[in-house]
């Protein structure tokens, strides 16, 4: 068992949402936390891929950051 206190507004929240969903604020609580720690659990595809994402097709790991900048001097190039 655990207890927690909770702000008045966010108790309000979870009153009127647990209500809105037909559940008890225990079950929406329940399946909150569930949701949120099987969320930490399982990386999203930016952490899996973050190391590569724009490094190997040209050899600069800046494209997606400086994309507009790139362009611009792509376009001036050809002129």
């Amino acid at each position: 068992m655990i207890t927690l206190r909770l702000n008045p507004e966010l108790e309000k929240t979870i009153n009127d949402t647990a209500h809105r969903l037909g559940l008890s604020k225990s079950e929406l609580i329940r399946k909150s936390v569930t949701e949120y720690i099987v969320k930490l659990e399982k990386p999203s595809a930016w952490e899996l891929g973050n190391d590569v994402f724009g490094k190997y097709a040209s050899g600069q790991n800046n494209l997606s950051t400086d994309r507009k900048a790139l362009l611009k001097e792509k376009i001036r190039a050809k002129r």
